[in-house]
């Protein structure tokens, strides 16, 4: 897919609107405004703008990846849960052509058995996982970079 689209669609799975105040030990205390914002000012620093949407049902989700079809550049994609078991989401992540990066502030491999698994990252670019707020970043400028080895 070639786009000139200068729009990195950043999606937000179930339950992380509580980010802050849900699980500080794990998830930190930054919030998810918190978050956006940085994600919004890195992406700013490399002439791209981000578009965000958080939902706490999977519909939204799909639908956001076919609004993104032919108009964004690249998505980064923190599913939450969904990261598990939707494979609905999985099939819309395929029809995507641009850059895809999985996102994840904790890191999956070293928590619950249940976590390791993810149906999603079959169809994406790359995987950042770990490194909590600052996820965001290294998140939007690997999918940056991504998208200039395109170019």
């Amino acid at each position: 897919m070639t786009t000139s689209s200068r729009v990195i669609l950043l999606l937000s799975g179930p339950n992380l609107n509580l980010l802050g105040e849900r699980e500080p030990e794990i998830y930190g205390t930054t919030t998810l405004a918190d978050l956006v914002e940085l994600a919004t000012k890195t992406a700013a620093e490399h002439d791209y703008e981000v578009e965000h949407v958080q939902s706490n049902h999977e519909g939204d989700l799909v639908d956001a990846v076919h609004g993104a079809r032919g108009r964004c550049a690249a998505i980064v994609i923190n599913a939450g849960a969904f990261t598990h078991y939707s494979f609905a989401l999985a099939d819309a992540l395929a029809t995507f052509g641009g850059v895809k990066v999985e996102l994840h502030l904790s890191n999956p491999e070293a928590r619950e058995h249940w976590r390791h698994d993810s149906v999603i990252s079959p169809y994406m670019t790359a995987t950042m996982a770990g490194f909590g707020a600052g996820g965001y970043r290294l998140a939007v400028e690997g999918a940056v970079a991504k998208l200039e080895e395109r170019a």
